[in-house]
């Protein structure tokens, strides 16, 4: 009766699916306070005087401690070595630190001259870069732990599906962030989106806590199955409970981990494939969705509160597509295929946005809805293919050098953006709530945008081919 109960919660569907949801609803706001400046670019240089350049600086803080000083990759061997509790914890908690820095940087520094400046930077900017790149800290390393949390519960079950479905969920956060920010915005203040992600990220630091509770119950039914089945057989020979026997192993790989296994990582082709596809594909869609708001506004027209509303049509879409193209690749395989189709999708939308044609809000609409599901495709298959290269025990650190590869371009290209808008792109000026601002033409960073997309398809198409030699799986089913 005890083996029962043991089971029931270790192998249950239903406990793991409510695993997943909470972890997903943390990530959420974490995405939501990731984007909640992203469309206020214009409201930012109306009311706090910010320039296209600050606003690109700013954006490139978030890589400032997770790229320069390494962070991310220390949380990955944090992750390998104290498990998924203490690092997401600890992970909940900067991003709150940096929430609250952010909100006072807005809310109490005065964004005038007089208040000084900080490295370059007005104080304000400064402050606000500083709580975002603590933030970024956290949110990131959230990430990876919640990637090996899905990893762990999900392993020969649903797990491209599981991993779709966190995506979709947290990417809701963004959605929300680029249509609710300019309202809140327009009735509050300028920094109520900030206390408001704080808040939101209170609620989810307590939704973690009960993750964490449910988790321990899973590693100690693990540990007592371990002692109770170790020597048990059926009738054929075979060892009984294979999934809590597979759990059990990969429990005792993480136990084993030591810093030189970090090699295995490290000269693994199919691994740094991974990593260098997700940076370029990342860099034309993250970077690309921080000035996808100013873009409608500039090139469609479209009203400044309500210019968030378009590009959230691809978190939106995600919801049901990234889920949908998970479960094909848990049922059908093809992870390198959806990639490349994902790859020349992207191309297509920054070469759209790139021509001076059809300049109306309902086209760049159709444009979002197809970048929407490029989105979908390249995540749904890239994040569950890394646990067929790269061994249990060093997930962690795995999805951290990814991560830490990906936020060179999250941190670079929105500042290159920003440089490149203020040295070559005004293209005059234009009023909004009677306030002049500067009007901007951007044809030349869609072009960078579709490059970064060039390099991603032919990174993809390299990755089918090393699949294919090296037998990791990509194009196989997850469900056997």
């Amino acid at each position: 009766m005890a083996n029962q109960n043991q089971k029931r919660v270790s192998e249950s569907k239903t406990a793991r699916w409510i695993a997943l949801v909470i972890v997903s609803f943390t990530m959420m706001w974490g995405y939501f306070l990731t984007d909640a400046l992203s469309p206020l670019m214009t409201m930012l240089e109306e009311n706090m005087h910010w320039t296209s350049a600050e606003f690109g600086t700013f954006n490139w803080a978030y890589c400032w401690f997770n790229v320069f000083l390494f962070m991310l990759v220390f949380g990955g061997i944090i992750l390998d070595k104290m498990g998924v509790r203490f690092t997401g914890v600890l992970s909940c908690t900067l991003m709150l630190a940096g929430a609250i820095i952010k909100y006072y940087a807005v809310q109490y520094i005065s964004p005038e001259a007089e208040a000084g400046t900080v490295f370059g930077l007005r104080t304000q900017v400064f402050v606000a870069c500083l709580g975002y790149a603590i933030f970024a800290v956290g949110t990131e390393n959230c990430g990876i732990t919640v990637s090996k949390v899905i990893a762990k519960w999900f392993t020969g079950h649903e797990l491209a599906l599981a991993m779709g479905v966190q995506v979709a969920v947290a990417r809701l956060g963004t959605a929300a962030a680029l249509v609710f920010c300019p309202m809140i915005v327009k009735h509050f203040s300028m920094s109520a989106p900030l206390l408001f992600s704080a808040v939101l990220l209170c609620i989810g630091f307590l939704a973690y806590l009960v993750f964490c509770r449910m988790d321990r119950q899973f590693d100690n039914e693990m540990s007592r199955l371990a002692q109770d089945d170790e020597d048990s057989l059926d009738a054929s020979g075979t060892r009984i409970h294979s999934r809590l026997q597979h759990s059990i192993q990969a429990q005792d790989d993480d136990d084993t981990f030591k810093i030189s296994d970090l090699k295995l990582i490290l000269t693994n082709h199919g691994f740094w494939l991974i990593a260098l596809l997700c940076l370029m594909f990342y860099s034309a869609v993250f970077p690309f969705m921080k000035y996808a708001a100013s873009l409608m506004e500039n090139k469609y027209g479209v009203e400044t509160t309500w210019a968030g509303l378009i590009p959230s049509l691809i978190p939106f879409g995600n919801l049901i597509m990234t889920p949908l193209f998970g479960g094909i690749y848990d049922k059908k395989g093809k992870g390198a295929t959806i990639m490349i189709i994902g790859s020349l999708l992207l191309i297509l939308v920054h070469v759209l946005f790139a021509l001076p044609v059809l300049n109306y809000w309902w086209f760049a609409a159709l444009i979002m809805i197809i970048l929407g599901v490029a989105f979908s495709l390249v995540p749904s298959a890239m994040w569950p293919s890394v646990p067929k290269i790269i061994p249990q025990k060093l997930l962690g650190s795995a999805y951290a050098l990814i991560f830490w590869v990906q936020n060179i371009g999250l941190g670079f290209v929105p500042l290159l953006i920003g440089i490149i808008l203020d040295k070559y792109c005004i293209s005059g000026t234009r009023l909004v709530n009677g306030a002049e601002v500067t009007q901007y033409n951007y044809t030349l960073p869609m072009c960078i945008f579709a490059i970064f997309g060039v390099v991603a398809l032919l990174l993809a198409i390299r990755l089918k081919s090393v699949d294919r030699k090296n037998g990791y799986g990509l194009e196989q089913p997850n469900i056997k």
